[in-house]
């Protein structure tokens, strides 16, 4: 039924859509549901312990047969600056303080990607793996690529693209300037990668020979369809899901999603060191976009900060994370969404 159909027949899915990592806000439910109604659903483990991993991983494995994607950090090792993350602990002292959340913890860091997690996907056998921020080293990836594991990787501009086909990956995410959350950007230290994705995708397509998927202010199949008429095979939404039952994220998220018409969204590295699009909020005002240490060291800075505002009922600490069309979300589940959104784009494709 779609105009390209080498997603769909790679990974036996019926609409190639993918419903995005989001780590801290997608769960294993909702993976499932989006899976189960024909497209790829990833269950986020950037963030997650092995057992954590084991754990969301067998939820959703046990609720649906349909083609599931693990999804990974690739950053590169943090530049420690001992003065550097004393500076950034005293700059969030006084919101410590006005929140008695006792004094700012040391930063510590997230592992990327690495042999202990690549033993894990090689047990879990995903139909894909999602990565974020690059690729693997090719110790990592060969293994992946010989398990017959579905390589997917983001890119914010052509350049990325190109390195990412050429260093193995099966497709290629365009990530274009509005999509929330984290930037996939390879090397922070080359830009924040604000090619849009109406321009983004088509400078993809041109230049790589594996599918592409395009991401980044899609909310209706008004934008899968135009995606696609720019030569994507697939598109990956992340916000459109956020107001669904299966979504992890507290009510003042969904407030400020509710509320807003896309034009108050921007881009900060505040929150983690690394930049990501959210609802503009008294944090990001008060902070600013650049960030106080290196990603992922700033996470576990803002981490009680967002959680106590999250128990509060404030959204003025949470990290708001959302694309550019908040208003194009709508409250239904997973599988509903899913279904709707290849209902519009094939209609709109002349494919319905």
């Amino acid at each position: 039924m779609w105009p390209d159909g080498r997603l769909t027949e790679r990974l036996g899915l019926r609409h190639p859509i993918v419903q995005a990592p989001m780590a801290g806000a997608s769960s294993p439910a909702m993976a499932a549901a989006a899976a189960n109604a024909g497209a790829i659903g990833s269950v986020a483990a950037p963030l997650l312990t092995l057992p954590e991993m084991r754990a969301e991983w067998a939820e959703a494995r046990a609720a649906t047969n349909g083609a599931l994607a693990l999804n990974f950090f690739c950053h590169r090792p943090p530049g420690r600056d001992a003065a550097r993350e004393a500076a950034a602990r005293e700059r969030l002292r006084p919101f410590y303080d006005e929140l008695a959340l006792g004094p700012v913890p040391e930063p510590t860091e997230t592992p990327p990607f690495d042999a202990e997690r690549l033993a894990f996907v090689l047990e879990a056998r995903p139909a894909a793996v999602s990565f974020h921020f690059g690729l693997p080293a090719p110790d990592l990836l060969a293994p992946l690529k010989a398990a017959g594991i579905f390589i997917l990787s983001s890119a914010t501009s052509p350049a990325e693209a190109v390195a990412l086909e050429a260093a193995g990956a099966d497709a290629v995410i365009a990530q274009g300037w509005e999509a929330g959350g984290h930037r996939g950007v390879h090397d922070e230290r080359e830009g924040w990668g604000e090619m849009g994705a109406i321009a983004l995708v088509p400078a993809i397509v041109d230049r790589v020979k594996v599918p592409v998927i395009a991401a980044g202010g899609i909310g209706d199949g008004r934008g899968i369809a135009a995606a696609m008429m720019l030569g994507a095979a697939g598109a990956q939404l992340g916000t459109a899901f956020l107001l669904s039952p299966e979504s992890r994220i507290a009510e003042p998220h969904r407030a400020a999603l509710r509320a807003s018409d896309g034009a108050d969204t921007a881009v900060t590295a505040a929150f983690s060191g690394r930049p990501a699009r959210g609802v503009r909020n008294r944090y990001m005002a008060e902070m600013g976009p650049e960030a106080q240490a290196d990603f992922p060291l700033m996470n576990p800075l803002t981490a009680p900060l967002r959680a106590a505002s999250a128990k509060a009922g404030s959204p003025d600490f949470m990290s708001l994370w959302s694309g550019q069309a908040p208003f194009l979300a709508r409250e239904e589940g997973t599988g509903e969404i899913v279904e709707r959104l290849a209902r519009e784009a094939l209609g709109l494709l002349g494919r319905g």
